[in-house]
Formats: C-alpha cells, structure tokens, sequence
C-alpha cells in the first residue's frame, strides 16, 4: 500500500517497471504525515515476489489498476498533544495536558513558549511540580525561635525549617516573608513560589526553642493526652452499662 500525493505519479511510474525502485526510494523519503489532497490507493491485482536481485515483473495492464482505500481529504483532522507551561485562557493552567489544531499549537502555543511537547522528561517534570504544590497546601511549618535573644527571622531560618520539618528543598528566592519584621512568637505566614510561578501560602507557627529532652517531653504528653481523648474513663463507661431490675 502506498500513500502518494498525486494518483498519477503512481500510474505513471508502474508504466515502466525499470524505474520502480528508483521511484520507491523517492516516496519512502517523504514524510509520514499525509499532505493535503493526498489519497491512499493500492493495486486490484498482487504483485508477485521476484527472485532476489531482481525487479519485480507487472503485468502489463492487470497492475496498472488499483482501488481507493482512503481520501485523506475527507478524513478528520488530527489534533497536537502539548502540555501548558502557562495558564492559557479556554484552555487550562500550568501542567495541564490539551488537545489543539496543529495550526494552533505551532503558531501560537509553541511559538510563544506557552507549551511544550509531552515527552516523558517534560510529564515527569509536571507531576513532580504539581506533587510538590498540592504538599505545599496541606503543610504548616514550624519555626523554632529562641526567645533569649532579640533578632528577626530571616528567609534563611525558613528555608533550613523547610528541608527539617517538610523535607521539602524551598530555596530563599522563591520565600516571601511579611513585610513587617518577625520577631516574636505568633502565627505568621509565608509565600512559596514553584517555579515561578505557582505561589502557595503556606501558613507559619513560631514557636519557642525546645532542646531534643523538651521536644521528646513535649511530644510524650501531646500522644499521652490523645490516648486519653480516645479511651473513656472507666467511670463514664459504668455509667453507660445497662442497669439490671
């Protein structure tokens, strides 16, 4: 079967044999991606196998007829996979994967550096991106603070708390800390930015400095106190049995 831009060339090159290879090379060359106007046609008749080395013998009137398999005139266009690297509008945002005219996605998309192609570099880049931005929105950072001294926290101080306590890598250019200086205990928060463009609000608790007994003492009262949310006391539990006449 092959697919050709013109139903005449294909005639006229099996009118003589001897420039049959000649002219399968000069199509096998061309590109897969069907031209307009292009039609699929294949012979009526099969051609036999020719002994190796040599050409292939046509009859001289059974092979010069084919059938139209396909008018690619007539079939739907195909559309261009592409990832957004940017919010476009009617579209969708950053990551999201689309379906676009070739028109659209070569002229515009790619051409303004709003897209790319969707090679598995580019898929794994824009699922870790956006893992890294959903875990971003269900974090709350803590920030030891020592209360003995006076100084200001600094985006610094954020960035190591980070990789601490989220074990997420925050450099300190994509911070934004609030305005006013940070100096005390309270709740605060702070800004990340995901490659520059996606920014989660992170909400950010300062709290006091604690040594590794403090915090291992902290942490055995804080489980002490919710095992004994979950277990009533024998008491209530008593009083909630049924009493017998």
């Amino acid at each position: 079967m092959w697919a050709v831009a013109s139903p005449r060339f294909v005639l006229q090159c099996c009118m003589n044999p001897s420039n049959v290879k000649s002219s399968l090379s000069r199509i096998q060359n061309l590109s897969q991606t069907a031209c307009k106007k292009t039609v699929i046609v294949e012979r009526w008749w099969d051609v036999p196998l020719a002994k190796e080395g040599k050409e292939p013998r046509l009859h001289p009137r059974r092979h010069k007829i084919y059938k139209l398999v396909e008018d690619k005139k007539e079939s739907p266009k195909e559309k261009m996979e592409l990832i957004l690297t940017q919010t476009v509008p009617k579209l969708g945002g950053r990551g999201d994967t689309v379906l676009v005219k070739k028109s659209v996605g070569r002229n515009k998309l790619l051409a303004q550096g709003l897209a790319v192609y969707p090679s598995q570099e580019n898929k794994d880049m824009f699922a870790q991106e956006l893992k890294t931005v959903e875990l971003l929105k269900r974090s709350e950072l803590k920030v030891a603070f020592h209360t003995s001294h006076q100084y200001s926290l600094t985006k610094e101080i954020v960035s190591r708390q980070f990789l601490r306590e989220l074990g997420i890598v925050v450099p300190v250019h994509a911070l934004t800390l609030p305005e006013e200086p940070i100096t005390g205990l309270g709740e605060f928060w702070c800004d990340v930015t995901v490659n520059k463009l996606d920014t989660v609000r992170v909400p950010m608790s300062v709290v006091p400095y604690m040594n590794h007994i403090e915090r291992h003492n902290e942490r055995m009262r804080l489980q002490s106190l919710k095992e004994s949310e979950a277990d009533p006391e024998p008491d209530a539990q008593l009083d909630s049995e049924p009493k017998n006449d």
